[in-house]
């Protein structure tokens, strides 16, 4: 008897130890939910826009932030107060990034806004493009005004670990467009852990620039994944009514293999004005 006690209770705890084997790469990647990325530059809130000034077009932003709900949201030209603004009016968000004048809350940021219920941050930091990109405000190639990269570490609750990198580059100095590319790619081949990369950025760099065409070798555009013969792709109106012309120089980049399931550039608009003069992109992704 005692010898078939022992061994029920062998059975019983192998029972309960037991754990079913892990799923194989593809089964994870199908239980993966789908990812809504932004990139939108936001113009800076205290420029002298007349009507289309920030205090007049804020709240059709935040309302555009609310109705798209974005997983994550890459934004140029933000200001702290702007920033503090968009967390009050739109709920379930929190953000990393720094001011580049400072490192702290000074100028503008590229900050990366993201959604607290599903994802949660454990490493951001930002570097200067320039040759001494961890130097606060630092410049070179160039630029007169100091350009950032701010980039954050997920964990997400629906998906694999990820990592966004948030980027302005130079509206000026192509020679700084292209060397801060190089910087970038640079800097995300030493990631480490090597989980999946997605760049969000104003580029000042429409499609055919060697800026955008160095970023291509490593990376690609999610909205020409899907609409690959769109004509009229612009992304910046200048605040102009009925703009859709003119260059694609904002982007949501993914590694190659990464399945998009939509992107879009967002054009709207309310009595014939647009919360900002650029187009927010958009991408529905699932990583691997």
């Amino acid at each position: 008897k005692g010898g078939r006690a022992m061994a029920i209770v062998t059975l019983l705890l192998s029972l309960l130890l037991w754990q079913a084997p892990a799923p194989p790469p593809a089964a994870r990647a199908a239980l993966a939910a789908p990812l809504t990325v932004m990139s939108f530059n936001i113009r800076y809130g205290t420029a002298n826009d007349g009507d289309n000034h920030w205090l007049k077009r804020r709240e059709q932003l935040f309302a555009l932030l609310r109705d798209q709900q974005a997983d994550v949201v890459g934004v140029q030209e933000a200001l702290h107060s702007q920033l503090v603004e968009i967390l009050q009016a739109v709920p379930g968000y929190d953000y990393v990034g720094v001011g580049r004048s400072d490192g702290r809350t000074a100028g503008e940021y590229a900050a990366i806004l993201y959604r607290t219920a599903r994802l949660r941050a454990r490493r951001s930091d930002t570097f200067w493009f320039s040759d001494t990109p961890g130097v606060v405000k630092s410049t070179s190639w160039g630029n007169q005004i100091e350009r950032v990269c701010t980039w954050a570490y997920f964990e997400d609750r629906e998906g694999p670990a990820f990592y966004v990198y948030n980027v302005h580059l130079d509206h000026i100095s192509q020679p700084s467009r292209e060397k801060s590319v190089a910087l970038l790619l640079e800097r995300i081949g030493s990631r480490d852990p090597k989980a999946p990369a997605v760049v969000t950025g104003d580029f000042n760099a429409g499609e055919s620039n060697a800026a955008a065409a160095a970023m291509r070798t490593v990376f690609a555009d999610t909205f020409r994944l899907l609409h690959p013969d769109t004509a009229e792709a612009g992304t910046f109106n200048g605040f102009k009514p009925g703009q859709v012309g003119g260059d694609k120089i904002d982007f949501v980049f993914v590694e190659p293999g990464t399945e998009v399931l939509a992107a879009e550039i967002v054009r709207a608009a309310r009595d014939g004005r647009y919360p900002s003069d650029h187009f927010p992109v958009t991408a529905r992704i699932r990583l691997r």
